[in-house]
């Protein structure tokens, strides 16, 4: 039976499972894990634990990392998020040819 975990640091639901948990149902986590975008960790004993996520996740994950990869994208980033918080934006009409 899965654990469900909630972490103070993020706010995505994460899955729990043991390896023998795992082993019996693989499919029904696997979809879990594609269908809902949820992350499993599978404890394998002592300190020793394993991640899977959905492709979509993890490359989710690696833009991420590399657009704050640099101080100047991430002061960028904030800058254009106070932008959009305090409405100052613009819009532009796309000229089709």
């Amino acid at each position: 039976m899965p654990v469900i975990v909630a972490p103070l640091f993020f706010c995505k639901v994460m899955l729990v499972a043991n390896v023998s948990d795992f082993r019996k149902d693989i499919k029904s986590y696997l979809d879990r894990v594609a269908k809902n975008f949820e992350t499993l960790i599978i404890n394998r004993g002592k300190d020793d634990s394993i991640v899977v996520m959905s492709l979509d996740e993890y490359n989710s994950l690696v833009a991420t990392n590399y657009e704050l990869s640099s101080r100047k994208n991430e002061l960028r980033l904030d800058a254009a998020i106070e932008k959009l918080k305090g409405r100052k934006t613009f819009t532009k009409d796309l000229i089709e040819e």
